[in-house]
């Protein structure tokens, strides 16, 4: 009697790739990488090939190339309309030290006319305070379909979408992170994905060292786009310390320096009041970080679109004080 050995799962190459221990294991190429996330975004692979996959790859850190590749396999497979829009803006750290001031930037961008698209992945993580949280209060919509974000768009406001209505697989990896205590690469590549094909990318990283990464893999991809290591992880230029900003267009990199815009560090608030942000956006109230912060972010949105730094901050300056007549 011959004994007829079951056939490998044909996504068991790529967990061999990243995990044949130290001497055999690899990065995946950028058609690797696209195979790999075409199976995964089609249901193909098993729940303890994904974790593994997951954690083998978080643990060797993304590259560009195979972050290309996993945009390139969603993009294949999203095919949206087309839609004009200016910035992808995807929001998917949450903010824990300092209010969500990036949303108030976006409102008022959006109300001069700049078409933007946020996007989240909800709230995955205790103590943080998401986006997602605030749709309401502020009055961002939250578009169940592209023809809802196309709607939005039109009537100057920004746009809203969850990661889970128009990639359930991606959404399904990122709510891993409770189960496997780590967060996924599926946190860095969200960032990447720029699924309508905006003008440009906002991307905020959390950790330093992430933001060339993002930046090659944006390149690889032909987008524009600009990276820095914002407030907690969002896109939000943080007003007390000076921003890197890394950039590619047309594919060639550059990078520009901005100074911190306060002489001194303020004083970290004791809580996080949501309402508070409604009360400076209706000019109830004054906040010296928050404008600071608006002011910085709102520059970074404009100089993504081709302002020169001077330019971006007299032009905030003007946006955020017809922030209420723009409409």
């Amino acid at each position: 009697m011959h004994l007829v050995a079951p056939p490998e799962h044909p996504f068991a190459q790529f967990v061999r790739i990243l995990g044949k221990g130290k001497r055999g294991a690899r990065g995946m190429s950028r058609e690797e990488a696209r195979e790999a996330m075409g199976m995964l975004l089609d249901d193909k692979v098993e729940d303890t090939q994904l974790g593994a996959f997951l954690m083998l790859l978080r643990h060797k850190e993304e590259s560009a190339e195979e972050l290309a590749g996993f945009t390139e396999a969603l993009r294949a497979r999203l095919q949206p309309p087309k839609i004009a829009l200016d910035l992808d803006w995807p929001s998917y750290a949450g903010k824990k030290r300092h209010l969500p001031w990036f949303l108030l930037a976006v409102k008022a961008l959006a109300a001069s006319g700049v078409r933007i698209h946020m996007h989240g992945g909800g709230a995955h993580t205790a103590g943080r305070l998401y986006t997602e949280q605030l749709l309401g209060l502020l009055e961002i919509p939250l578009c169940a379909d592209w023809q809802a974000v196309a709607a939005t768009l039109d009537q100057r406001k920004p746009a809203f979408t969850t990661l889970g209505s128009w990639s359930p697989q991606l959404q399904r990896m990122i709510d891993l992170r409770n189960t496997l205590g780590l967060r996924s690469p599926i946190h860095s590549l969200a960032r990447v994905l720029n699924p309508l094909g905006a003008s440009c990318v906002l991307q905020s990283i959390f950790h330093p060292g992430y933001q060339a990464v993002h930046r090659e893999a944006s390149q690889l991809l032909g987008d524009t786009a600009i990276v820095i290591k914002g407030e907690g992880g969002e896109i939000e230029a943080n007003p007390d310390a000076s921003s890197h900003l890394y950039g590619t267009a047309n594919g060639e990199n550059w990078d520009e320096e901005w100074p911190a815009l306060s002489a001194q560090r303020h004083v970290k608030p004791e809580t996080l009041d949501p309402a508070h942000l409604l009360a400076v956006w209706r000019g109830e109230v004054q906040d010296d970080y928050g404008l600071l912060a608006i002011r910085a972010t709102t520059a970074l949105a404009l100089r993504a679109l081709g302002r020169s730094r001077e330019q971006a901050f007299a032009e905030a300056e003007t946006i955020w004080q017809n922030r209420h007549s723009s409409n």
